[in-house]
């Protein structure tokens, strides 16, 4: 079993921020959990290899996925399903790269859940055969670079000062003003929230308050122990009550609410969730 986020090559790290493989299994007497999905700075094309994912609508009833699926930005939280021996091959995205790629406005893919065969060059099918014979983790990689090599040769929109600004907020954890980051991509403040939307699938705000967020939730799992305030100063807010309010905004709950539900996730049962996020938080 495994979870774990792998770092690209060179060659293609301007358009992946990285590789992740969910390998889950699931002994026939133990009840598979659900995991409520928080959300993350990033999209994401999905392989699912063995056994399928489903999304939990309004109405509590499960919604299977396409077997190569494709995610847009998330802005608010999802109960997300799993089979009990279930491989799910991801490619994480840079945050402009699905715009370079495709052409397709970020914005008009924000929380959006698509068949990515509908939006991928006819040869994904035939990568999703190949990621599906593979015998072991290193394969998967490997298969995962030669398909993102070839999509290399399909970019559609030319890179923009943008992109690099947008990757550098996920380095500072977002703290940095409207007013800089529109300087650093030679645009107006106008003219940046608009492109940025178009590129990334939210305004500069939002994202930033996203990319706080996770950040957030991710020491707190690496350190449950640590108090919230802690997280809180050390994650750029001003206080505990300003996290409070982004974890109600992106959650519907408290903290430490939605942090108990965190320890009904399947990584969490299966004892993944420790290396995982000491990786995460050593990572960035």
């Amino acid at each position: 079993m495994l979870l774990k986020d792998f770092t690209p090559s060179p060659a293609i790290s301007d358009l992946v921020r990285c590789f992740r493989i969910c390998h889950f299994t699931f002994d026939q007497t133990i009840t598979i959990p659900g995991k409520v999905y928080p959300p993350k700075p990033e999209m994401v094309l999905h392989f699912f290899l063995r056994d399928a994912w489903a999304i939990e609508q309004e109405s509590g009833r499960k919604e299977y996925q396409p077997p190569i699926t494709l995610t847009g930005q998330r802005t608010f939280v999802r109960n997300q399903y799993n089979g009990r021996d279930f491989i799910n091959f991801q490619v994480v995205f840079q945050p402009t790269a699905l715009f370079r790629l495709t052409g397709i406005p970020a914005d008009a893919l924000t929380d959006q859940i698509l068949d990515a065969e509908d939006i991928f060059p006819k040869s994904i099918r035939y990568t999703f055969e190949q990621l599906q014979k593979a015998r072991s983790y290193s394969q998967l990689l490997l298969i995962g670079e030669s398909f993102v090599k070839v999509l290399l040769h399909s970019i559609t929109k030319d890179i923009h000062p943008i992109d690099a600004v947008a990757k550098q907020m996920l380095q500072t954890a977002g703290n940095v003003s409207l007013d800089w980051l529109a300087q650093e991509a030679c645009l107006c403040t106008k003219q940046f929230k608009r492109k940025f939307n178009e590129r990334t699938g939210v305004n500069p705000k939002l994202y930033t308050r996203i990319i706080r967020f996770n950040k957030a939730f991710n020491l707190k799992n690496r350190y449950p122990d640590h108090d919230w305030l802690s997280i809180a100063v050390q994650c750029g807010y001003y206080d505990y009550q300003h996290l409070v309010k982004d974890y109600r905004d992106f959650t519907g709950l408290t903290p430490i609410a939605f942090h108990q539900l965190e320890k009904s996730s399947p990584e969490y049962i299966l004892g993944l969730t420790p290396e995982l996020y000491r990786s995460r938080v050593e990572l960035g």
